[in-house]
């Protein structure tokens, strides 16, 4: 079961009851999100969205607007996604907050997150199929899990998707990104088994370095995977073209950078 504390934001903008409109209206020009959990020393006391702002004096303060805190539906770090989601869809709210306890707001989910957590996942069966498959080959495979280096990683992939990147993207800057697949060689290299999209907007954002599933083999040999990697001219994620799927060609890697800014 993926629960909500794989995916959910922890770091949240949040608003003070005792803000104003005015407060809250920098605040949406700053972030671009609509709405805001409201909380007074950790405590979710309720939350206020754009609408609730729409004709009111500057001087309003956000208490007196707001949705309560027992008007409102929330949910639980340990619950499950998709249940998160069918509520999401039956109630049409885009985000709940997500509460502890004693009320403390740890989080918020999204169903943008919902949606996220179906893709791209590296699940249990992923990983021990591909075990599997080179154990077939012959190989002594080890399996342990700890976070690498980025510039260090050996694409197999020459191509990644632009609307995936972006999703991709998305969960790093939240922490929310599955660890990739990888193996691990003689030669101290990391060869991409799975998960190139993370990769590379790892590899975008400079982000230092990406938890991973690594697979260790004792073996001189050079992997078929390697080689056709090596045919492609593959030595370093740079090497991977961000392809326009609605253009079918290479996008405009400024345009991508300056969106990705934005994000």
């Amino acid at each position: 079961m993926v629960r909500v504390k794989e995916y959910m934001t922890v770091k949240v903008d949040c608003v003070s009851p005792e803000d104003t409109v005015k407060d809250v209206i920098g605040l949406i020009k700053k972030t671009s999100h609509d709405a805001f959990p409201v909380v007074s020393d950790g405590k979710l006391q309720g939350i206020v969205s754009v609408h609730d702002l729409i004709g009111k004096d500057e001087s309003e303060k956000i208490k007196n607007l707001m949705t309560k805190r027992e008007e409102m539906i929330i949910t639980k770090s340990e619950a499950n996604v998709m249940d998160v989601g069918r509520i999401m869809f039956r109630t049409g709210f885009s985000k709940l907050p997500v509460v502890d306890e004693e009320n403390n707001l740890v989080g918020i989910i999204t169903n943008t997150d919902v949606i996220r957590s179906q893709i791209e996942k590296t699940t249990p069966t992923k990983l021990e199929k591909i075990i599997k498959s080179y154990k077939n080959l012959g190989y002594d495979v080890e399996l342990k899990k700890e976070s690498i280096p980025v510039n260090e990683l050996k694409p197999t992939q020459s191509k990644v998707y632009e609307d995936e990147l972006f999703g991709r993207i998305y969960e790093l800057n939240r922490g929310l990104a599955e660890p990739i697949i990888v193996i691990e060689t003689n030669n101290n290299k990391y060869i991409i088994v799975d998960g190139h999209h993370r990769a590379v907007a790892a590899c975008l954002l400079k982000v230092p370095s990406l938890e991973a599933y690594i697979l260790s083999m004792d073996t001189d040999k050079t992997l078929g995977i390697e080689k056709t990697a090596e045919k492609q001219g593959l030595n370093s994620l740079k090497d991977v073209k961000i392809i326009d799927e609605d253009k079918n060609d290479s996008c405009d890697l400024y345009k991508l950078k300056t969106a990705i800014k934005k994000i």
